[in-house]
């Protein structure tokens, strides 16, 4: 009989890309929580014959229904929601709450085998306090909640960082400027940040397809992801400079990666830019080690031998555009 994978979030990039992941494998059944029902994108995933649940991360004891009966919860949560309209601090503490919640509800699952929490690594702790990330602290205080208040739910628990998305290049803070050529010939573009283009990033590649392949690679090998694992979710490092040769390579430009002032960088993109600049900051001064932690192996895409990844070049070439 076919076990219940139970995926929050199953709409959206991650949760969305784990119920591909799963749609056809006969060994698991998929049930996917959202809060709308009635969406497009719900009714959706019933056409696919999955089954389809509502419940709110807010309300603790939806979850619970939600939950019961399930062999693997994939858990998730989305700092950018709330940021438009309550800024970083309260958006930090509204990932926290929804993160424990779905903790609390995991927990109190009896049939739980399998816990995969979205997370990310410990920039406060890998960086001595030099850099903290918000969006990466506000998980990590659920990982410090799963680890000192549920014992038993951290002996299910893998702890999943996803890295830098393909589909991040169609922000505007990251997505390249055209700059017009004098006379006839062709124009270039620039992409500018607030740290040098040789700071080494993570990258997951094509994040509709990967994060579910790894989420897979880490429910069939829980001798290897069990109890209380990280796995890293990237399936290369490329400095800034080189993603931009790479993307422009695909869309036939010619792009260069320029470090400006970081208090130009910020100012440019009010909120989003202090929060990518972070990010980036994190990155710089790990050096190439951003997604490890001290102390502490991490386990990644060789260790798990995963499986049909695609790659950064061809998440750009599948979505190729320009301007």
């Amino acid at each position: 009989m076919p076990r219940i994978i139970t995926i929050v979030g199953a709409t959206g990039i991650q949760g969305g890309s784990v119920v591909r992941a799963f749609l056809d494998d006969p060994n698991y059944s998929i049930r996917a929580v959202t809060r709308d029902i009635s969406s497009d994108a719900a009714q959706t995933l019933e056409e696919c014959g999955i089954e389809v649940v509502e419940a709110d991360i807010n309300d603790a004891e939806s979850l619970r229904a939600a939950f019961a009966g399930s062999y693997a919860i994939f858990a998730v949560t989305n700092f950018f929601e709330a940021l438009p309209t309550m800024g970083v601090d309260k958006s930090m503490k509204v990932e926290t709450r929804l993160g424990l919640n779905l903790a609390d509800a995991a927990a109190a699952t009896e049939s739980l085998a399998h816990y995969v929490w979205s997370t990310l690594p410990k920039s406060r702790r890998n960086t001595g306090g030099r850099i903290v990330v918000p969006y990466y602290e506000s998980k990590n205080r659920v990982d410090d909640y799963i680890r000192a208040k549920h014992p038993q739910l951290l002996q299910k628990t893998t702890f999943f960082w996803v890295g830098w998305y393909a589909s991040n290049m169609d922000y505007p803070w990251f997505k390249p400027m055209a700059v017009p050529s004098f006379g006839d010939g062709p124009g270039s573009y620039v992409q500018m940040l607030g740290v040098p283009p040789w700071t080494v990033i993570p990258l997951a590649g094509d994040e509709r397809t990967n994060v579910g392949l790894f989420v897979r690679a880490i429910l069939d090998q829980p001798q290897k992801t069990l109890p209380a694992k990280t796995v890293a979710g990237y399936v290369e490092q490329e400095t800034y400079g080189e993603l931009m040769q790479v993307y422009g390579a695909v869309q036939g430009i010619n792009v260069r990666c320029v470090q400006i002032p970081k208090d130009d960088y910020r100012a440019l993109w009010p909120v989003w830019g202090e929060l990518m600049d972070s990010t980036n900051s994190y990155f710089e001064v790990m050096s190439g080690r951003a997604f490890s932690t001290v102390g502490h192996h991490v386990l990644t895409r060789d260790d798990l031998d995963v499986q049909g990844l695609v790659g950064t070049a061809e998440a750009f070439a599948a979505r190729k555009h320009c301007g």
